[in-house]
């Protein structure tokens, strides 16, 4: 068979994230805006290079003001880093559907080594004939490793907004 290579279907795809805020409640958001690929051998998924950009001013927390922050100096810096990528290094199979993936996360101009977890679901025809597999991701970073460092303390001691980001994506391809 040969290589395979497939592309996010992004009406069928979010990229997410959480983080605390106040160190009690979780604020979500999203990346509006992206794109993936994956190319393997046999549609075998443990042979996978996945490659995935997200452009940061389409970054979205159902807040403009708080979005626009998010765009600016204290965190992205969207006009000089208006990209952050992902590339897979290896992905390792765990148990049957579940893979570990390991990869290079680039926020602004820090790449660091990544592992994220991902439930796989296998070759899927749809009604129109085109096969495609579905990804559930999920993984934690410290945002202050990418520079991300921005806070305000509290009144009552802690942090405005926590360190640890949640990342969330459900994903679905399309064999090309």
């Amino acid at each position: 068979m040969g290589k395979s290579t497939w592309a996010i279907d992004p009406t069928h795809s979010e990229i997410g994230f959480k983080v605390k805020h106040m160190m009690f409640t979780n604020v979500s958001g999203k990346f509006n805006q992206f794109e993936a690929n994956i190319e393997n051998d046999d549609d075998a998924f443990e042979t996978s290079k996945i490659s995935f950009g997200a452009d940061v001013n389409s970054i979205d927390t159902g807040n403009t003001d708080r979005d626009n922050h998010l765009r600016g100096a204290d965190f992205f810096d969207a006009d000089k880093f208006p990209k952050l990528t992902f590339k897979s290094t290896s992905v390792k199979k765990v148990n049957e559907g579940e893979f570990q993936i390991n990869g290079d996360l680039t926020i602004k101009d820090v790449t660091k080594n990544i592992t994220l977890d991902a439930e796989y679901s296998g070759l899927m025809k749809d009604p129109w004939g085109n096969t495609k597999i579905g990804l559930s991701i999920n993984g934690k970073i410290n945002r202050k490793d990418f520079g991300l460092s921005w806070n305000a303390a509290l009144e009552t001691g802690g942090v405005l907004v926590g360190e640890e980001i949640k990342l969330t994506a459900e994903a679905q391809f399309a064999k090309q």
